[in-house]
This record gives C-alpha cells, structure tokens and sequence, in this order.
C-alpha cells in the first residue's frame, strides 16, 4: 500500500479514486439506463468478480452517476475493498482484519461540525418546490420490483426522548416528486424509535438520507452498534480522525459533510404507501407489496455530478456476492465479535456464512458448556434483538467459522439431532418477515413488519463433545507433503494441493 493510502478515505468519491488507482474501478462512459440496465451489469461484475462499475452516463435529463455494489470484495478476501476504504493493509488475513477492526472500534473519536460552505454535499440545495425525487436516475434493478430504490445510503434519526442518534439503513422505494416508502420493520433500533416513540405521540420522526457517504459512515451503518451509542463516534474510530458533519438545512439534524447526496425530510406518523415487492438479499424476489410508512422530502442537498451507489441483492439462495455479503463479513463480523467480548462472553470470533447475508452465522468458542452456549444464545435473540439471523451454529475455537467444510463436519460429527439442535424464541420476539418459509399469515403485521411465526430463532451446538479430541490433521498434511514432492520429482505439477491465491485489485 502507497503512503497516500494508508489513511481511510473521505469521502466516496476519494474511495473511487483509490479504486481507480488499484485497476478496480470500471468507468463506463456511454449511456447505460438506469432502468434495468445498470443492475443486470453489476450482477454481472459480481458473478465474475470484476472491477466495480461507474455508470457515468444513465440518463439524459440528469448529471447524476451510477456505482454498482462498491463495497463487494473478492471472493477471497471478502473485506477487502473496504480495508482499501479504511487504509487498510491488503497483506492482513482475516483474523488480523478483524483484530484491527476490533481495536479501531474500541477508540471511537468524536465528530467535527463544519459549516455550509466546508461541506461538499452543499454544492446545490434543492428546497420546497424545487424538491424533485425522481430528477434523480435512481436504479430499477429487477423485473418485478414495486419501484426505484435507494438501497445503499444511512439513514439519521434522533430519538425522541434522548439526545442518540441513529445511523442504521432500510431500503427507500420512491413514489414521487417529493414522497418514498421506507421499510422499517419493527425490532430494529430506528423502526422502534418511529413506532413506539414519535407515532404514537402523532408526531413525525425528522430523519435524512445520506448517500453516497465515506466509507467508514457506511460501515457503521451496518454495525449493530448498541442502542444509546452514536455511530458518528464509532466512525471517527474506524478512520481514525473525526468525521465532519454540517446541519441540514431543515431540520437539527447532522449529516456527513461530504455525502454525494442528502435527502432531508420527515416520516409521517399514521400514513402508510406501498413498499415491494423486491429482488432482496434472501435471494428471491420478496412480496407482495405491503404498507411502509411515508417519508416526506423537504430539501435535497448534493454535490456536483453526485455518484448513487446501489447495491444488486437477488443474486441466487447461497451465491450473493454483493455488498451486503461483503459488509456482513467486514463490518458485522467483527463489530458483533467485539460486542460479544464486552458482555464478557469467551468468543473467538462471529463470522456470517459466505455468501448469504444475514441467514446463517457461526460462532467459534473456547467455552463450550451447554448451558454456556444456551446462555449466549439467549443474550444474542434477546439483548441485540437479532431479528435478521434465524439460525446461529456454535463451534470449537479451533474451527475457523469462515470454512464452510469444517463448520459442516462440525455439524456432521458433533451435533447430535436429538440434543444439539435448539429451537429458542416465543410467539412476541420479533422475526423478520422477510423469510420464504414463512406463510402470509405468519408474516404477520404489515403495518409494522413484525412476524407472528412461534419459534423465532434456532442454533446448534457443533462443539466437541466432553472427551471427544480434536482430529489431529498433521498426519495429513505430512502425507500431502509427500505427494507434493513424488510430483515434483516426476516432473509434473503439484498445483491440485495448493489453496487458490487471493486475488489483488486489478486481477480480475
């Protein structure tokens, strides 16, 4: 890594260019519509793990850019694009990426507020009658969908009765000129602050979209940073300098300063729109449109020839390679890892399965004791709410969670069906509703997203028996060794018993 690249980026567009310089950037200068067109692309770059493509030209009627999935890493290495946005090392294995993540989290620096004319994303300022949601060429990504999205961005809201705020993200379907549906589903910490807070005092919950936001702001608004912690602190430690935030300009709210977009506006309290269906990360297509409440524009700040990441889900059950699975390995991964060791649980490390977002975790421990494993099972469906994950697999810490082989011939040997499989949860813990197992009618209430399904949630214990050893694989290995140099005396090539090589940027 250069010099000049081993700080984090500040902003998106910095971010574009360190992938440009790396070969990892695909800028695409004739026209590709918005319509269809640009998703079917980026799916494209994702199943053959190519450079990440900005669509310069997308419309005619607007100067505005298009980025497919930016943050989806190599299949190798998962989190590397956003190391590369953090300053991140390409040399790091997994486990020191996420020791670093870990220890930039456990140091969060506190935000800056700089004025209008400091902030980028004031370059142009559109308010009351010149808001204008569909000047803008957001993406129709897949045959079938209720509408154009914004599924990549932060959404900010201040809770009502505390100074918190919440950064945190839910796809915006846009309706009109000045109306969208944004999907909250109630468990989760911004839908919970609407529902239960401003709506049922009638009042509207001020909140801003920030798109096209710095690398480390889009990370933690993945994170599942506790309720009462604010993201912006946690950001400035990922990058390790403040983030600079500026007001909007219409409600109190602070926004990064160098978003490429910032919709400002209010959702309303008792007024629902229709939201979906939608190619979503479960990978089908989900439906059918349900009511979200209404999220009000009342000003659209922007940069100049501002960039709309998206990100292209629905990428086939167990083969979604996009920006949520890489976000999900790079950001989830190691800030829930870290939020398990401060409730003083013996974790070695959270990993999402490869590949499909938010369905399957695993977790590696030293501490193995049913009832241990019960109670950390307890602690995550109850303290953390995790409505998204249904089904947690717990294994020895000598078991990398992230091989896949080995997680199943954990499951294989080591969980026995009548003892190890767990159904955990009651009729009132909130379940993501989102699931295609589940029948409409246990998809429950559509004006809140909740689950009326019984059981909410499943893990297995995969550990090691009491007494049973560890295999020992050094034999193995000795014998591989083996066979490597009969090869090689032979004259032929021993490549069949070598592991596939990480790709660097600009190999693809």
């Amino acid at each position: 890594m250069s010099a000049d690249e081993s700080d984090a980026t500040d902003s998106f567009r910095g971010y574009l260019e360190r992938l440009e310089k790396r070969g990892a950037c695909n800028r695409i200068d004739h026209q590709i519509s918005w319509n269809l067109e640009t998703g079917a692309v980026t799916m494209r770059a994702n199943e053959r793990d190519s450079a990440i493509p900005v669509f310069e030209d997308v419309s005619d009627e607007s100067e505005a850019r298009l980025v497919g999935d930016p943050y989806r890493g190599s299949r190798q290495q998962p989190w590397g694009r956003v190391a590369t946005g953090l300053g991140l090392s390409d040399d790091l294995t997994t486990d020191g990426f996420y020791e670093e993540i870990i220890d930039r989290l456990r140091s969060p620096v506190a935000p800056t507020v700089v004025e209008d004319d400091a902030a980028p994303c004031k370059q142009v300022v559109h308010s009351g009658e010149d808001v204008d949601l569909l000047s803008f060429p957001w993406p129709f990504l897949h045959v079938g969908d209720g509408g154009r999205y914004s599924n990549l961005h932060t959404l900010i809201a201040d809770d009502r009765d505390t100074e918190w705020t919440d950064w945190s993200s839910h796809r915006t379907m846009f309706h009109d000129n000045t109306r969208a549906s944004v999907l909250l589903l109630a468990g989760e910490q911004t839908p919970n602050i609407y529902y239960y807070k401003y709506e049922r005092h009638d009042e509207p919950m001020p909140v801003a979209l920030a798109i096209g936001a710095e690398p480390a702001v889009e990370c933690v608004s993945m994170m599942w940073i506790p309720t009462g912690r604010n993201e912006a602190d946690f950001a400035g430690g990922l990058k390790r300098a403040p983030v600079e935030l500026v007001p909007c300009e219409t409600n109190d709210l602070l926004v990064p300063a160098t978003a490429e977009i910032v919709l400002e506006g209010r959702i309303l309290p008792n007024s629902r729109l229709d939201e979906g269906p939608y190619g979503d990360y479960f990978g089908y297509m989900h439906g059918p449109r349900r009511s979200m409440p209404v999220l009000e524009i009342d000003a659209i700040t922007h940069r100049d020839q501002p960039y709309i990441p998206f990100t292209v889900e629905w990428s086939e059950v167990g083969y979604a390679h996009n920006t949520t699975s890489s976000m999900e390995v790079a950001c989830v991964g190691p800030d829930a890892t870290l939020g398990l060791r401060a409730a003083g649980f013996d974790v070695e490390k959270l990993a999402p399965w490869p590949f499909t977002p938010r369905t399957v975790y695993v977790i590696s421990t030293d501490t193995t004791r049913p009832s241990y494993l019960h109670e950390l099972a307890n602690f995550i469906f109850t303290t953390w709410g995790m409505l998204h994950v249904d089904f947690f697999v717990f294994v020895d810490s000598d078991v990398d969670p992230f091989d896949q082989c080995t997680v199943l011939e954990a499951m294989a040997l080591y969980a026995d069906p009548d003892e190890d499989f767990h159904q955990f949860g009651t009729e009132t813990m909130p379940k993501v509703p989102l699931n295609i197992y589940q029948t409409p009618e246990e998809k429950g209430d559509v004006q809140m997203g909740t689950s009326k399904a019984k059981t909410a949630k499943t893990y297995i214990d995969a550990t090691r028996p009491e007494g049973v050893e560890h295999i020992n694989r050094s034999e193995s290995e000795n014998r591989r060794e083996r066979a490597r140099e009969i090869l090689d005396d032979a004259g032929l090539s021993a490549e069949i018993f070598e592991k596939p090589s990480v790709s660097r940027e600009g190999e693809n």
